[in-house]
């Protein structure tokens, strides 16, 4: 019997069957990733217009996801809900380099513009001036009330032995080492991040004014901020630091007592803002009343000015100095001098 034309079996497909077959597969999903493509260019070119109520500062967290992004910016009208946003991020490729922190979105950036700024860390600096004179105390205040942390939280880092240690620092706080300055700070940056910026500029400060060990008395690095502490709370006036650094490098020279009330000031637990002979006469480390010498760290985070004018004092022989109480101070170079000057421009007041 001569062979016969082969039977197909039940369920097979002719060749070109399957190939039509295949080639309309490929079609659908060429039309099909078309589509999408074409979806999401224009999602991604197409101007927000920020609904009404909508707020242009979002803060996010560290640690976010994709998903958790979109949401926070869809809760905040910055971009419609939807997953139109997701799927740009991945097709991008730009998922996994956005970044936390605080931003400010403006009505007409196209989803893609918003990507860019969120992949670029671009995020919303705040300027914080820490003035000259501040102490750590009211430095942290400072940063508390500005939202950066916890006012207990930055005192415990700024007596933590673990940063002392780091940076150097041979003292009870770094207190005298957080340069008072205006910060770019950031919402949500770690405490211990602001504290590195104050205490590194600080440094840098130093280094630009140079050897703290070349000072008339050869005071230690820690002793020279001390008593550039004390001049930045006894004036305000530019042009005095140099001649009340003097007169306390005078006073140190020949072991006269500093007595001065910054000090004593600092070392009450519950200053009321009137110094009182109480005061004057209560033991403290820091009352130069009763002490000799500097006391035993700075009262206070002393500006660029200050430290230089213990560095480099005037060329006079004051021994004292009174307010003449107009941000002055008239500088005597004998104790008959001064009281002749507590007189004249205290009268009235104390007569200490």
């Amino acid at each position: 019997m001569g062979q016969g034309k082969g039977v197909r079996k039940k369920g097979q497909h002719r060749p070109s069957t399957i190939r039509r077959l295949a080639v309309w597969l490929c079609a659908l999903a060429f039309l099909g990733l078309a589509g999408f493509g074409l979806w999401l260019w224009s999602y991604a070119v197409t101007p927000m217009p920020m609904r009404e109520g909508a707020n242009p500062h979002v803060l996010i967290p560290p640690k976010t996801s994709l998903a958790g992004i979109e949401k926070i910016l869809a809760e905040n009208g910055v971009i419609p809900p939807g997953r139109g946003f997701y799927y740009l991020a991945r097709v991008s490729r730009l998922s996994q380099r956005l970044q936390a922190g605080e931003y400010l979105f403006s009505p007409g950036q196209t989803p893609y513009q918003i990507l860019c700024v969120l992949a670029s860390g671009a995020t919303v600096r705040w300027a914080v001036t820490i003035p000259e004179g501040a102490s750590i105390y009211q430095l942290a205040d400072i940063l508390a009330q500005g939202g950066w942390g916890e006012r207990d939280l930055f005192l415990k880092l700024m007596r933590d032995p673990e940063i002392l240690a780091r940076y150097g620092v041979r003292a009870a706080s770094l207190e005298g080492y957080l340069f008072p300055d205006t910060y770019q700070l950031v919402r949500g940056q770690n405490p211990r991040e602001i504290i590195a910026l104050m205490v590194e500029r600080g440094r840098k400060v130093r280094q630009e004014l140079g050897d703290l060990t070349d000072n008339p008395l050869n005071l230690s690095p820690h002793e020279v901020l001390t008593l550039a502490s004390i001049v930045e709370k006894e004036t305000a006036a530019p042009g005095e630091r140099p001649l009340i650094a003097q007169v306390f490098l005078n006073r140190l020279r020949l072991n006269m007592r500093l007595q001065t009330d910054p000090t004593v000031i600092y070392g009450l637990t519950d200053f009321n803002g009137n110094l009182t002979r109480k005061d004057l006469e209560t033991p403290t480390p820091y009352n130069t009343y009763l002490i000799n010498g500097l006391p035993p760290g700075p009262i206070a985070n002393p500006g660029r000015a200050s430290i230089a004018a213990v560095l480099h004092p005037a060329s006079e022989s004051y021994l004292y100095f009174v307010s003449k109480n107009d941000g002055t101070h008239y500088f005597s170079h004998d104790l008959i001098e001064h009281n002749r000057a507590v007189c004249k421009y205290q009268k009235g007041g104390s007569k200490r």
